[in-house]
Formats: structure tokens, C-alpha cells, sequence
């Protein structure tokens, strides 16, 4: 699809997961609507679920403000730890943060179409929220396993929605003449060698964290075969990049989306979100190079 295609157009954004990566969704926005196009529904999941309600909400400015202000410390402050064998973070602090801002409010009164996924891991399945409660649909879409603690809705534990459904096309609310446009950030695609150094350095100093955590709640100590294999992070890290891309791929095989915006999964690790100004930029060149070099979304 070329530039000239998509300007002006009504548009149905699907936002996939992927940490912080997320944070290059808004990048993306902001093009589409320096493009002249109206977003006039929104799908997401995990942290593509967060940018897409916050947009959707109206406070994308405020969001973005906030967000591109946390440095590593600031990060760090907002991981309400817990010594929980379901997960290190409960994921209460980053949300309450939000509401200052967003104010309580539910799905169905949003101003544009809005879906949230997650899993239900209780049932093994796929759940939408579509109404109810705005934050608790985020907080189970982005309830990463093994990492966020699970919430509980309607009695039932819920985690990350990239589980199941990384990129939640068919739950998008469709309109006459819009064009299906979706943000993956969670690509395999090739980055700088620099970046793709700064990413595995944070994932390895926020392995050596989840290692340390773990010995001090086990009282254990790694042995030789242990200090040879994945750390607990990166194995779950890998385990969930592997099973969304073969999700992902045939998703977008299967729905034929208009545009697919790809952003490599080597941008960052899950945490930098201290890196949110870079990524946001990443987002909208990510755009507008799809656009100029006139590259299919389906191909």
C-alpha cells in the first residue's frame, strides 16, 4: 500500500503485544493521524491493548507525557514486587499510576470501538472484553506469565492475551470503507548491531534480577548444569517469542490485513520502558518506510 492510499482513510487498528515494544504503537498512531486517517475502532492485546484504551480514551497525550518521562529508575519503582511463585509483579502500581489520568471508566463508553484480549487460563481460552470494567480488561491482557501475577475476573485467573491471541484481528469492529491496519512489534527482523546489544544487556540484567529473586525465595543455589542453560527469563522470553510467531504468521496469513506496520522484536527487551521516546519515533518511521517502499501488509 502506498502513502497515498492511506491518507484520509477510516482505519481499524489491531495493536499486538510485546512489553515495551508497545510503546513504538503509539508511533504508529501518531503517523496515521499526521496522515489525515480517523482510527475509528481498536483491537490490542497485552500492551497493544493499553496504547489502543488509552487512545481510545482520549489520553494519548497525557500517556505519552508520562511514559516517556520514566528512566530505569522510575521503571524499576513501579514493580510492585512479590515473593508470589505465580509471579514477581502484581502489576498495581503501573495501573494506578494510569488512573490518575484516565479516571474509572468502562469499555462500552469509550467513544470509539474498543477490545481488550486475554487468556483465561483457568478454561484454556481466549477471552474479550468488549464492556465492564476498563482497567481490569488491561491489567488480565497484559498479565505476562510468569512475571505478572494473574487476575482474577469472574473467578477465573486471566493472563497475558499474547498467549493465545498476539494480534487480535477478528475481534476488530469493521466499518464500511475502513482499511485493516496492524501494528506488529514483535517481527523477526534484523536491527542494528548496537540495539540488538542494548536490548540482550537489559534482558540479562533483568535475568540476573529474576535468578537472584528466585535463589533468595527457594533458598537454593544453581548448580553447573543450571549456569550452562537459558536463565528463567529468557526461557520464558523465548518460549512465548516462538509460539506467538507461528500465531502471528498465521494470523495475518489467514486475515489478510490491509498494512502490517512491522517493528523487529530486537528493538528492546520487555522492560526498557525508559526508552519510550525512541521507541514512539521507531513507531511512526517504522510507518512511513512500509509506506514509501510501497510494502505489502500481507505478503
Amino acid at each position: 500500500m502506498a502513502l497515498t492510499e492511506l491518507r484520509n482513510k477510516k482505519i481499524a487498528l489491531v495493536l499486538s503485544s510485546g512489553g515495551a515494544r508497545g510503546v513504538a504503537h503509539i508511533g504508529v498512531i501518531e503517523g496515521l493521524l499526521e496522515l489525515g486517517c480517523e482510527i475509528s475502532s481498536i483491537a490490542g492485546s497485552s500492551m497493544g491493548a493499553v496504547v489502543g484504551a488509552v487512545y481510545a480514551a482520549g489520553k494519548l497525550p497525557e500517556f505519552k507525557e508520562w511514559i516517556t518521562n520514566l528512566d530505569r529508575i522510575d521503571v524499576f519503582r513501579l514493580m510492585d514486587f512479590t515473593l508470589s511463585g505465580q509471579g514477581f509483579v502484581r502489576g498495581e502500581k503501573v495501573f494506578n499510576e494510569m488512573a490518575a489520568f484516565m479516571g474509572e471508566r468502562n469499555i462500552e463508553d469509550l467513544p470509539i470501538p474498543f477490545a481488550a484480549v486475554a487468556t483465561d487460563i483457568t478454561n484454556r481460552r481466549e477471552v474479550v472484553f468488549k464492556k465492564g470494567n476498563l482497567y481490569q480488561a488491561l491489567r488480565a491482557s497484559a498479565a505476562i506469565p510468569s512475571v505478572v501475577k494473574p487476575v482474577w475476573v469472574n473467578g477465573n485467573q486471566h493472563v497475558d492475551g499474547g498467549v493465545m491471541n498476539p494480534i487480535p484481528i477478528q475481534h476488530i469492529a469493521r466499518f464500511q470503507d475502513d482499511l485493516l491496519v496492524v501494528s506488529d512489534v514483535n517481527a523477526d527482523l534484523p536491527v542494528s548491531p548496537a540495539m540488538r546489544r542494548e536490548a540482550t544487556n537489559e534482558n540479562r540484567r533483568w535475568a540476573s534480577f529474576l535468578e537472584n529473586w528466585k535463589i533468595s525465595k527457594d533458598g537454593e543455589s544453581k548448580d553447573k548444569e543450571t549456569d550452562k542453560a537459558l536463565s528463567y527469563f529468557d526461557l520464558v522470553a523465548r518460549s512465548v517469542d516462538l509460539m506467538q510467531d507461528r500465531i502471528s504468521d498465521f494470523i495475518i496469513q489467514t486475515m489478510k490485513p490491509d498494512l502490517v506496520i512491522r517493528i523487529s522484536r530486537y528493538t528492546c527487551s520487555t522492560f526498557e520502558f525508559h526508552r519510550s521516546e525512541s521507541l514512539i519515533k521507531c513507531g511512526r518511521q517504522q510507518l512511513l518506510s512500509t509506506l514509501e517502499n510501497d510494502i505489502p501488509g500481507t505478503e
